[in-house]
């Protein structure tokens, strides 16, 4: 197939309304006054650091030397600074099929300001959300944009959502119109629209209408609707925006209880923005262009700064996939690595953002490559690991010389793995939302491949900390952001203690939640994160768990399984998932999930072991190759290996406490379709002791000597 960059600019909307020179005197003029302002703004001290009205206004954390600061930009200035400066760059793509049709930056520009118009024409208010439901798409991010430049408030919403969630998240942003990709998402809106008395319209952007209703617009019959608002009418609601002034919400997504609408300002989206771009080593035209591709849910914060706002900022080119791809249903996760693997070697992207799902994903089939190699090649590949992971180690410690052989290691195995992954133009590999494994990270950088770790909350806009090529630890977040401030308050023994952030990425407020927006931020406008780590002496940040996943046992002692759980499976290279359970227990158990391969397609988990896994089994001299084989103990010689692997993570044990004494081999892998575990990778605890509690229960019918 074609490279998609090289394919012609497809002109979904035309003619153009705004010339390039018309844009650079707007931009140069509307920026300056709106810095200006926002400055007067943020520096007045009659405002506070946070709020919980949608209309409201914030104290911006900017540093007493005013020649210091960034100046305080709106989402709109950031995207027409762009299509001003990269007006004929590609800046994003969709597939339909087998097509890519593709928007200059001109075009994405011109494309949000119909949109903007267009919702404005079906009487959406100001401060009033515009909910998007569906999968990562070039109508998602424009529908996106065009809700900020009309004035409202974007709000992204999970697809696996439920229609009762749907229907708290739309009261309490006062939704005027939903975004939706399909009918299956319309259906759900159907549900629940009787229940919404702000609700005009709702749009769907993928598939044909299957039923006409009164409020439901195709997205061309949407777009069309833009003649009938001026260019005067829309400049002014833009020109009104203030950079302390909201314009997205994002919901904390797998808590419990009712979620929370986190508002983020344009400030907030804009600095961050810049920040993020500041801290990594992105491309920016007329020296290069950075590729991405866009398929992690683009209704969390973080995922949106790097593939939307990061990509407008440095003038990229974002992909999308297909709808067709992989059978992909739209659903928050990566449904397999087939069809993203497929999308990664079409369009080579520069820089790639993965979870640990991801990862573990792409580390089975390199592994699962490996295996299936001749004898003389698993040892070429073997020889260049180690070299790969001994020189990587040292040029993080400040060493610069490569021996001689890399190139040679580079050439015979590192090039050839990135090339299979559809990864070999990749320079820049990043992992968001939980921590990856020692053994994982150590994999890829003896392949070459150091995966950035990131660390923030959607509370500070998704970003706080981050590694680079520049600033890399194992096992660290890496570096906070550029004038940003991290603090560890109660420390223990070992210097760890609750994590506290302070910058111009902390959100405004808890929408229409005073009180848990003051139990967040303090009066000094520190955000209290619930986070748990330490700062080494170079600042390098650690996180090491939650205050909400520490376990109490009755003896009163307080238990933090993260790292018991990652020694698990550090010594059992069998086990994927490790959960210590014992919350008013007498004593610790684990659940243990087994390496299980996963159907590349639709992303469950099988009954049969990955090529790992059984490899490990062969050394046991076991003969086990599915799940069921090792169940129940059937299976003595793995038993016996688990045991010991158990005994041995219970001899770094600080206290006895902090000790396993029980364990059970579950009957499935943990998976995003089964419950087990977030969109973003995070297990979800209270959702795995629900499933598995028989298993649970047993563990403690009978008392240990």
């Amino acid at each position: 197939m074609t490279d998609p960059r090289e394919q012609g600019y497809h002109r979904s909307i035309a003619p153009l309304l705004k010339t390039k020179t018309i844009l650079r005197n707007k931009i140069h003029s509307t920026i300056s006054k709106k810095a200006q302002a926002g400055n007067l703004e943020a520096m007045s001290s009659g405002l506070n650091y946070w709020t919980s009205k949608r209309e409201g206004q914030v104290q911006l954390r900017m540093g007493k030397n005013p020649l210091e600061n960034e100046p305080p930009v709106t989402v709109p200035d950031l995207i027409m600074s762009a299509a001003t400066k990269y007006s004929h760059y590609l800046a994003i793509g969709s597939k339909y099929k087998k097509s890519w049709q593709v928007l200059t930056y001109i075009e994405y520009y011109e494309a949000c300001r119909r949109a903007a118009k267009a919702f404005l024409k079906v009487g959406l208010e100001r401060f009033h959300g515009v909910g998007i439901m569906g999968i990562n798409s070039s109508e998602w991010v424009i529908a996106s944009i065009g809700a900020i430049m009309a004035g409202g408030i974007s709000v992204g919403i999970l697809s696996s959502n439920s229609p009762k969630a749907c229907q708290i998240i739309a009261e309490t942003s006062e939704m005027d119109i939903f975004v939706v990709d399909n009918d299956r998402q319309l259906q759900k809106v159907n549900q629940i629209q009787g229940y919404l008395k702000h609700l005009k319209a709702i749009i769907q952007y993928r598939e044909d209408i299957q039923e006409v209703q009164p409020n439901l617009y195709s997205w061309k019959g949407f777009l069309d609707l833009a003649d009938g608002i001026s260019d005067e009418k829309l400049d002014q609601i833009i020109d009104a925006q203030k950079p302390n002034q909201c314009c997205a919400l994002v919901y904390n997504q797998g808590t419990t209880g009712n979620p929370k609408a986190i508002m983020l300002s344009h400030d907030n989206i804009t600095w961050t923005t810049a920040a993020t771009v500041q801290s990594l080593g992105y491309k920016c035209p007329p020296h290069g262009q950075e590729i991405l591709v866009s398929y992690l849910p683009l209704c969390f914060a973080g995922i949106q700064i790097l593939d939307v706002w990061v990509a407008i900022s440095v003038a990229g080119t974002v992909y999308f996939p297909s709808l067709e791809s992989g059978k992909w249903s739209g659903l928050p996760r990566v449904s397999g690595t087939g069809f993203l693997m497929e999308l990664l070697r079409e369009v080579q992207p520069t820089t790639f953002c993965g979870i640990p799902w991801v990862w573990d994903r792409m580390l089975d089939s390199l592994k699962t490559k490996h295996l299936d190699s001749t004898a003389f090649r698993r040892k070429i590949d073997r020889w260049a690991m180690r070299m790969g992971l001994s020189t990587n180690k040292r040029q993080m410690m400040g060493g610069i010389h490569q021996p001689l052989c890399f190139g040679l290691a580079k050439r015979l195995t590192f090039k050839p793995a990135k090339k299979f992954l559809g990864l070999n133009h990749c320079e820049q590999f990043l992992n968001v939302g939980m921590g990856l494994p020692r053994s994982t990270l150590d994999f890829f950088l003896s392949m070459n491949i150091p995966i950035l770790e990131l660390y923030g909350l959607s509370e500070c806009t998704g970003l706080h900390t981050l590694s680079s090529l520049q600033a890399y630890r194992i096992l660290s977040s890496g570096k906070a952001l550029p004038k940003t401030h991290t603090k560890v308050e109660k420390e223990n023994q070992d210097g760890v203690g609750n994590l506290c952030i302070w910058g111009r990425h902390v959100f405004m407020g808890y929408l229409r939640d005073k009180h848990s927006t003051e139990r967040k931020v303090d009066n000094h406008g520190w955000l209290h994160t619930n986070d748990l780590g330490f700062l080494d002496f170079d600042k390098y940040l650690y996180v090491t768990g939650n205050t909400n996943d520490l376990i109490r046992l009755n003896s009163g002692e307080m238990v933090n399984p993260i790292p018991i759980e990652e020694r698990v499976r550090t010594r059992i290279p069998l086990v994927r998932y490790a959960m210590l359970v014992g919350q008013d227990a007498p004593y610790l158990c684990a659940l243990l999930t087994l390496k299980c391969q996963i159907n590349p397609e639709t992303g469950e988990a099988q009954g049969n072991l990955t090529s790992e896994a059984i490899a490990c089994c062969r050394k046991l001299r076991s003969q086990s190759t599915w799940l069921s084989d090792v169940l129940y103990n059937r299976d003595p010689l793995v038993t016996q290996f688990i045991d010991q692997g158990i005994q041995d993570v219970n001899s770094e044990a600080p206290s006895v406490g902090a000790k396993i004494i029980k364990w059970v081999i579950l009957d499935n892998d943990f998976s995003v379709d089964g419950g087990e575990l977030g969109p973003m990778s995070k297990m979800n605890r209270s959702t795995v002791i629900k499933i598995y509690k028989e298993e649970i229960q047993k563990l403690y019918e009978t008392s240990t000597s």
